[in-house]
């Protein structure tokens, strides 16, 4: 074949390989040692990227190890921390349980439930109350359908209990009870 044919692939080797190669132009037979020596230093240079390679991949398989677990001990601190003033206000409550008059209990429970839900919003936590809107299954669990003349089929008359989302997601549906036509 001739350099102008079409057909012959290119060596992608560089020059000097090639002319190196048994029978090549540049080859001595003698040269032998000389390019061995060369190639295993090649295998060796490979050889060490190849394991600094390795140990950096498994040194991020234990760095993310490591912080998978400290998110799984300690994610819930920022909560924990903000719930440490609700327990306070429990505690002063029950102690004043005994020697306080009810509208000042009822004033104790309140703050503490206003401290309680601040906390819960801090930590991406949000009450779920569907009263008046239509019904979802999948955020809501109907406890009973009532017929009403008031609110079309399949509206939420009232919460039996509150639902709650974490961040969007849910984490308890509210329990309602749905609106059903009036029976005929």
């Amino acid at each position: 074949m001739t350099e102008s044919d079409p057909t012959r692939a290119e060596d992608p080797r560089e020059p000097a390989e090639a002319a190196a190669e048994p029978g090549g132009p540049g080859y001595a037979a003698d040269d032998w040692p000389t390019q061995l020596a060369a190639a295993e230093a090649r295998a060796e240079e490979q050889r060490e990227a190849y394991l600094r390679a390795a140990a950096e991949i498994e040194n991020l398989r234990r760095r993310a190890a490591r912080e998978v677990e400290s998110a799984r001990q300690f994610g819930a601190e920022r909560l924990a921390g903000s719930l440490l003033p609700v327990v306070d206000g429990l505690e002063l409550g029950l102690k004043a349980a005994d020697r306080a008059d009810p509208v000042t209990l009822i004033e104790g429970q309140q703050a503490t439930l206003r401290l309680l839900l601040k906390a819960l919003e801090a930590a991406g936590i949000s009450e779920l109350d569907p009263t008046g809107q239509p019904f979802d299954p999948n955020l809501h669990e109907a406890m009973v359908a009532q017929p009403s003349a008031d609110q079309p089929a399949d509206t939420v008359l009232s919460v039996v209990q509150k639902g709650y989302l974490l961040n969007g997601r849910l984490l308890r549906p509210a329990r309602v009870i749905v609106a059903r036509a009036m029976d005929a």
